[in-house]
């Protein structure tokens, strides 16, 4: 049994997460973990965060936002240095940045030679390595909840490393005797996942070992275990993966628009925008044995009602074996120019309720199941609708991705064992909003067609910002 640790050796980490466990009635009355879980502060229902700051850079306890995030990836990839720069941007924004150090680092300095554990020491270490990382992490996370600013909390790597670097029995027996599970470990505890590829993987010429006590891996094992902590994450709703497409300042950047992206905050041209969401058609399915390695997802979506014609609202629930989780969703009008913005929270199963009261009746709810893979450094969600629905939803299957590829280099990465009819990004037929409605559309005013969206886009990529009214 080996052990990741830092920066491409390997390293364990699993737990049940900071957020309330999410579940339905039947199962809310599960034991208590034997990790401490925290709970995490949530809205109130309806109400959703505001990114301004007062002069002292504080904002009110209600509009505060605190966002965790995962830096994970293979050796030589960029974390360290990414670390720095996200630390540095949003500092200057006026949050509150805290850095969680990497467990195995803290325990194996202290003497702790892995190769000479018997097995049954190195799967207890290995457990115990696990619960400090939860301790450590909650640490922050509580010191994150009573600031009285926004706040970034970033993990170096992150719990669900651990199933990487462990055999499948057992990982699964750990799970099981703690009371883990992977919606709270994968999905719940950390909002957003960022995998910073490794140089050993598109960037070979850049790849070194040099300057770097603790890394020793040739090219072909840093691949390897770039693939593997990539795969460890695989079903988190949003998992980005940083590749090397382009120079490495320019990833970097990468980085820093997908986080700003994910919070709502509007960057100017600060940053330049590379990366944008593609949604395609997908014909029949072929066996799951065709497939990767997958995650399937069972999701609900309710419209809810809005505070005008401009401003989307949407709840999510998505889970696996009776484990949720759930997210409001806010879609914003167009500001000084940028993309319309949205903005994500997560609630808790009793706030997940009270805002079901908001439903909006001229919407059919949304059953989907939810598959994702990892293939070619590209991360794919694959939507398949399920009754019940309109029957313009019937048998619909849409695959989504986001990405900085263009032309061939796009299509060279695209799922080959997939019938893909054709590119439909932001394509008003196949928005979420519209497949929605239960008016038809060629007689309803509440039809929302995308300004931005051409028909034929060359090479089948579009070079048009993301669908006004998608998933």
């Amino acid at each position: 049994m080996a052990t990741l640790l830092s920066n491409g050796q390997q390293s364990l980490m699993a737990t049940s997460n900071g957020q309330e466990q999410q579940k339905d009635e039947p199962e809310q009355q599960q034991q208590q973990q034997q990790v401490e879980i925290r709970k995490s502060s949530s809205p109130k229902p309806g109400a959703m965060p505001s990114l301004k700051l007062n002069r002292m850079g504080s904002v009110s306890p209600k509009d505060k936002r605190v966002y965790k995030i995962v830096l994970t990836g293979g050796p030589c990839g960029g974390k360290t240095t990414g670390q720095s720069r996200l630390c540095t941007f949003f500092e200057n924004l006026g949050w509150k940045v805290f850095r969680v150090p990497e467990t195995a680092t803290v325990l194996l300095s202290g003497g702790v030679k892995f190769s000479d554990l018997t097995e049954k020491e190195a799967y207890k270490f290995q457990e115990n390595l696990i619960r400090t990382m939860v301790q450590i992490e909650n640490t922050y996370f509580e010191l994150g909840n009573s600031s009285t600013r926004n706040c970034l909390i970033i993990c170096d790597r992150g719990v669900m490393d651990a199933s990487a670097y462990i055999s499948k029995d057992k990982w699964e027996k750990m799970m099981a005797g703690n009371k883990w599970n992977p919606v709270e470990m994968r999905d719940n505890r950390y909002n957003q996942i960022l995998h910073l590829v490794s140089a050993a993987n598109g960037a070979e010429d850049f790849y070194s070992t040099e300057d770097h006590a603790c890394r020793s891996e040739g090219v072909d094992l840093a691949r390897e275990l770039d693939y593997k902590s990539a795969a460890a994450w695989v079903g988190h709703p949003y998992f980005d993966v940083i590749d090397n497409s382009t120079n490495f300042e320019s990833k970097m950047n990468r980085m820093i628009e997908s986080v700003c992206q994910k919070v709502g905050i509007d960057i100017g041209d600060r940053l330049q925008a590379t990366s944008r969401k593609l949604k395609y058609l997908v014909a029949l399915l072929p066996p799951d044995s065709e497939f990767p390695p997958f995650q399937d997802f069972d999701v609900v979506h309710h419209y809810l009602q809005s505070a005008g014609p401009k401003v989307q609202a949407r709840l999510r629930k998505r889970g696996q074996k009776s484990h949720w989780s759930y997210i409001h969703t806010q879609r914003r009008p167009n500001v000084h120019g940028q993309a319309r913005i949205e903005v994500k929270t997560q609630l808790t199963h009793r706030d997940y309720m009270n805002l079901l009261a908001q439903r909006d009746d001229a919407h059919f709810t949304i059953y989907k199941k939810r598959r994702c893979f990892l293939i070619n450094n590209q991360y794919f969600q694959l939507d398949i609708y399920k009754e019940p629905g309109h029957p313009r939803c019937k048998g619909l299957v849409l695959l989504e991705t986001y990405s900085s590829l263009t032309g061939d280099a796009l299509k060279n990465c695209m799922p080959k064992f997939l019938n893909i009819v054709k590119e439909v990004t932001g394509d008003p037929d196949y928005s979420m909003f519209n497949l929605s409605l239960k008016e038809d559309w060629s007689t309803t005013k509440k039809f929302c067609r995308s300004a931005t969206h051409v028909k034929g886009a060359a090479n089948g990529v579009s070079s048009t910002p993301l669908l006004l009214n998608g998933q």
